[in-house]
């Protein structure tokens, strides 16, 4: 039955009145949005696991909708998708994608375009020369084989099938490439930068192939001469907005920069609407709105304020919300049961091989002939063999257009599906970048001194969440700084910034210059880290602090593998991580209301892998404040505000970790150290304390110890030879106390609350003194701090002073699992039997054989 368009309505009464909500607009819509993003979202958290873009879930998701598959049940198609809603469904998706098309103009930069050479040029050439030809031939071949094809014009369907065979999706090859960790590889670089030629070379192509569409009869009748007046008419209005809208937006951009307090929110709105009036005139023209938009994002300045804050206000809305119907849109037009036949299926086989060996082989051939290795080439390949939004535009488009018919638009969309989707499987069987891991180093503070490199010289990697981070992280790099002229601090700043789904992650990515992995790069001013580095900057220019910045940009679930791989590279003693929670209080004194910050659950993971799998120490910084007195930046010649420091020592690897590293501290001058030192009451020592492996118990809420064997009176020994060695040399330069341990959980919150110290140093206790192992079943708020770390991070004891929670590097103890406690007195001859009370000597021992 027809419905006359003009007669639907907005909005219904109401079902009370008798009004079916569906058969009303708005509505419907809404329902029909719900539908897809349920469905995409369910379809991409399916395909994560293969590491597929988002695109694919979303275009699978509308085919699923359609009438491929549920829509075969024609009352659901009629009722969800009826013909009359089409329309409105693809004009709210339409706006979505005239400002995501912004955005991915906002994401190219054609400086870095002009700069990255003839062979990325040379690489993009063949990359669209071979498989647009191939795509002509293919053309041919449909024309004489499906039906309906020969009734559009030559010219306009030769265009469209070569533009469709030839064109490579920038945005999504820079997910592809991040997801793979290959965005800072020579495959990598090359890749993007041919992308980027790619898709300049796609949209003047699609303009050429709209402005031979014509007027949706296929272009029957027209004159050429409107061809050409259109195509006059785009050049003038992309002259028009790099010669004259560009200096305006430049203008804007710096009226809008850090540099002045208030940002008129007058400007965000006229750029806005100057996407959508970019998109009217070139519609107006006669070449589709969306390149008018992307023209317009090509205007704004980037890497400044006012283009963040333009990613601020579009990106989360239009990716999350209106893009996707974009996407389910296409699938919903894709009817793959027009596919039928073995002659119909077999040109889908000839379309896809002739995509894929055009784009491959070309690449292949040209990256060959530039001396680049034959399996980064087949490789890169592959990259450039990937489809995704500008693919489908262009088939929209052609749809629309009636250039296309059912059937090739459903060939095409399986093509675009099926390229894109063996990407990523492909790339990571044929290539795998050499991370130079045959040499494995395994390093501590405590073993420096035995190590190839001299003994004066401190590397550490530190790692930041983001300027929040600097002051806290740079008082406790100065305070670990000899004084001695011959003592070298070579400090690497990691910035990690997590990879989302979100455009401005790649746009992150695309900022930083390019030169390993992670991607260590000077300083530059004007780049979007600089608040991050700028700080480290100034202080390495202070004194003889050798700062190297760099940026790792991932997704949480691998960010480890950037900072254990930079700290193996780097040949690092510790690795510096801040906490997930930054505790901050209202008044300068320190005084006011505890407030937490917590930068995501995801980063706990991140702590947690890092603490795992490191080459090297690992030091956990909880900030509590530390290095915010006075709001200055410390330096070498900066002693008048005294540091007091504390550890707190029990025994054990990590605590003498602890002690090497305040023995450190020692040297400067600015630093006041003391060392409190629990011991066991009396009495105590005739009770022994079993830890017996607990696999059912959850790593979440209980402490994890090491399942090493190890000697007790050998690392009592240790012990008390670390801490006679720390007095020797530090006599009269560090103060030494002693504590009884009564009751060590108040004993050590009495250190952590007394305000004397802005900084306690503690081990983490992976191999517990019997102190600590009474502390085993604890309930645990931060286990992976361990139990001493945990007390003094946890929230509502009033801790004051911040706390450095360090793990010394031994791979014997990388082996962790939660226990369960046993106390062994005088009736341990009631116990299970002579394992156990053999093994109620060493702790460690007592969870390796019941482990075994």
């Amino acid at each position: 039955m027809g419905v006359n368009i003009t007669s639907i309505k907005t909005s219904s009464n109401g079902a009370w009145q008798g009004d079916n909500p569906l058969d009303y607009a708005f509505p419907l819509l809404i329902v029909q949005t719900t539908l897809i993003l349920v469905l995409s979202r369910f379809l991409a958290f399916l395909l994560k696991p293969l590491r597929q873009p988002k695109v694919i879930a979303e275009i699978v998701g509308g085919i699923v909708l359609g009438p491929s598959a549920i829509g075969r049940n024609h009352q659901y198609l009629n009722r969800i998708f009826p013909k009359w809603s089409t329309p409105i469904l693809e004009s709210v998706a339409s706006i979505g994608l005239l400002f995501f098309l912004f955005l991915v103009g906002l994401e190219l930069d054609l400086s870095s375009i002009r700069r990255s050479g003839r062979q990325a040029f040379f690489i993009a050439l063949a990359g669209i020369s071979l498989p647009f030809v191939s795509g002509i031939g293919v053309a041919f071949i449909l024309r004489k084989t499906i039906e309906g094809a020969d009734r559009v014009g030559y010219g306009q369907f030769l265009v469209f099938m070569g533009v469709a065979l030839s064109i490579t999706a920038f945005p999504v090859l820079a997910r592809i490439l991040a997801e793979l960790k290959l965005l800072t590889t020579r495959v990598g670089e090359t890749a993007m930068a041919a992308a980027a030629f790619n898709d300049i070379a796609a949209w003047i192509l699609l303009a050429l192939a709209v402005a031979l569409a014509g007027d949706g009869d296929g272009g029957g009748g027209k004159s050429p001469l409107i061809c050409v007046w259109v195509l006059i008419s785009g050049v003038v209005f992309v002259v028009f907005m790099l010669m004259v809208i560009s200096p305006a937006m430049k203008w804007v951009a710096r009226r809008c920069s850090s540099d002045n307090d208030v940002v008129d929110e007058a400007y965000i709105c006229l750029t806005l609407a100057g996407v959508m009036v970019s998109g009217f005139m070139t519609d107006l023209i006669g070449i589709h709105s969306i390149f008018g938009a992307f023209v317009f994002g090509l205007t704004i300045p980037k890497g400044g304020d006012f283009a963040d804050r333009l990613i601020e206000r579009i990106e989360d809305f239009v990716s999350g919300l209106l893009l996707p119907l974009y996407f389910a849109s296409s699938g919903l037009k894709t009817d793959v049961t027009k596919i039928r036949g073995g002659r119909a299926w077999g040109l889908l086989v000839l379309v896809i091989s002739t995509a894929c060996a055009g784009k491959i082989i070309g690449t292949f051939a040209v990256a060959m002939m530039a001396l680049i290795p034959a399996r980064e080439s087949l490789a890169l390949g592959v990259l450039m063999n990937t489809k995704g939004l500008v693919e489908l535009i262009v088939l929209n488009i052609g749809k629309e257009k009636k250039v296309l018919n059912d059937e090739i638009f459903a060939i095409l969309v399986l093509m675009a599906l099926f390229t894109t989707f063996i990407t990523t499987p492909t790339v990571m069987a044929i290539y795998k970048p050499a991370r130079n891991m045959s040499v494995r180093t395994h390093r501590k503070l405590r073993g420096l001194s035995a190590s190839d490199d001299s003994p004066d010289e401190l590397r550490i990697l530190a790692c930041v969440h983001g300027p929040g981070n600097a002051p806290s992280l740079i008082s406790l790099i100065e305070s670990t700084r000899s004084t001695k002229k011959s003592s070298i601090l070579k400090l690497f700043i990691m910035h990690l910034v997590e990879l989302t789904e979100r455009s401005s992650s790649i746009i992150m990515v695309q900022r930083v210059r390019k030169n390993g992995l992670p991607i260590f790069n000077r300083f530059r001013r004007g780049q979007w880290h600089d608040r991050v580095v700028g700080a480290f900057q100034a202080y390495g220019q202070l004194g003889r602090v050798s700062v190297r910045p760099s940026t790792a940009i991932s997704t949480l679930s691998t960010m480890h593998d950037d900072i254990c791989h930079a700290a193996e590279e780097k040949r690092v003693a510790m690795i510096i991580l801040p906490f997930h929670k930054q505790w901050t209080r209202r008044g300068g004194d320190g005084e006011g209301d505890e407030e937490v910050e917590n930068v995501g659950h995801g980063w706990k993971g991140v702590n947690q892998r890092v603490l795992k799998h490191a080459p090297c120490s690992v030091a956990v910084l909880i900030d509590r404040g530390l290095g915010n007195a006075g709001d200055k930046t410390p330096g070498p010649n900066t002693y008048a505000i005294t540091q007091q420091v504390c550890i707190v020592f029990f025994g054990g690897p990590d605590d003498r970790e602890a002690l090497e590293l305040c023995g450190r501290m020692v040297e400067h001058p600015a630093v006041k150290v003391t060392v409190v030192r629990f011991v066991e009451k009396e009495g105590m020592e005739k009770e022994g304390i079993l830890l017996r492996p607990s696999p059912n118990k959850s790593i979440e809420v209980s402490y994890s110890f090491s399942t090493a064997k190890m000697n007790r009176e050998k690392e009592k020994e240790l012990d008390e030879t670390a801490v006679a060695e720390f007095r020797s040399r530090w006599d009269g330069m560090a103060e030494y106390t002693e504590k009884v341990a009564n009751n060590i959980v108040q004993g050590v919150l009495a250190i952590g609350c007394s305000r004397e110290y802005d900084l306690i140093v503690v081990g983490k206790g992976r191999f517990p003194s019997k102190m600590v192992a009474e502390l085993a079943e604890r309930q645990a708020e931060h286990p992976e701090l361990g139990p001493i770390g945990d007390i003094l991070a946890s929230s509502g004891h009033n801790v004051v002073s911040s706390v450095l929670v360090i793990q010394q590097h031994d791979v014997a103890h990388a082996e962790e699992v939660p226990v369960s406690k046993v106390v062994l007195t005088d009736q341990h001859d009631k116990l299970e039997g002579p394992s156990d009370l053999e093994s109620s000597t060493s702790m460690a021992r007592d969870i390796s054989k019941d482990v075994v």
